[in-house]
């Protein structure tokens, strides 16, 4: 690992993936000069950024602001078909929600969040949004504690010497009860969290594995807590979970995924 840091870095492409980065919900559109305070760059080496995306259709101009573009969406669609979501998970993903009736997620980890690679609701109108690509913090969801119990001993060390948001009064947020939380949830195989990150919604996640059996995604089942019981979700849910995300797994394993998590 070590020896790959002192490999030589391509500094302007490290300059142009900052750039395309701060373009998000709060930052939709942005002069150059702002992109330049934003990535800490000079004025000129944003506007060549800004204008190579645009020549590229990535990116929009009025002559003085810049924004994305749907092409953008390609960049993003390549790491999502690389995983196999859409052919593999994502009708085993349709068929558990009309199974238990509760909303569907897959999630990959981005320290310090999760990351929704794939969502299937059902027509319940629940309080969490986001759509693919949203994240959520990892210690306040199901799925992040299953994540986080896929790190190594070092790795989940290293997460827990940084603060935690506290979200409700539910969200464990000291060190050491987190560990516990999420060393228990890898030895038992299924991680559930009840309110943590909103009141009122509760989750339950399991791993799946690739074909090696090395877990790289989480999947999960999330309701309401005024209509379903800690106890649904464990008797009535998580068999049918459980059978999903092995399903899935088994399909990364034969090799239909492209090459991506599989």
């Amino acid at each position: 690992m070590g020896a790959e840091l002192d490999e030589p870095r391509l500094e302007q492409l490290e300059r142009a993936i900052a750039v395309l980065r701060v373009f998000d919900a709060e930052h939709p559109r942005l002069t150059v000069s702002e992109v330049a305070q934003l990535t800490d760059t000079t004025r000129a080496s944003a506007r060549r950024i800004l204008l190579t995306f645009k020549a590229l259709g990535l990116m929009r101009s009025d002559g003085r602001h810049f924004s994305l573009t749907p092409r953008i969406l390609e960049l993003g669609w390549n790491y999502f078909a690389s995983l196999g979501v859409d052919e593999i998970a994502k009708p085993q993903m349709r068929d558990l929600v009309d199974k238990v009736d509760e909303s569907c997620s897959m999630a990959t980890l981005d320290l310090p969040d999760i990351v929704y690679i794939a969502r299937v609701h059902t027509k319940r109108i629940m309080t969490i949004g986001g759509g693919i690509g949203s994240r959520l913090p990892a210690h306040a969801t199901a799925s992040g504690l299953v994540l986080l119990g896929m790190l190594g001993d070092d790795e989940l060390d290293e997460y827990l010497t940084a603060p935690l948001e506290r979200y409700t009064p539910h969200t464990t947020t000291d060190p050491e009860q987190l560990k516990t939380v999420i060393t228990t949830a890898r030895a038992r195989g299924w991680a559930l969290n009840d309110q943590a990150l909103e009141i009122g919604l509760r989750g339950i996640a399991v791993p799946v594995h690739d074909r090696s059996g090395v877990g790289v995604a989480a999947l999960s089942v999330s309701s309401n807590s005024a209509r379903t019981t800690l106890e649904d979700l464990r008797e009535r849910c998580l068999p049918a979970l459980q059978e999903t995300a092995r399903s899935i797994s088994a399909g990364l394993s034969r090799g239909d995924a492209r090459e991506g998590l599989a």
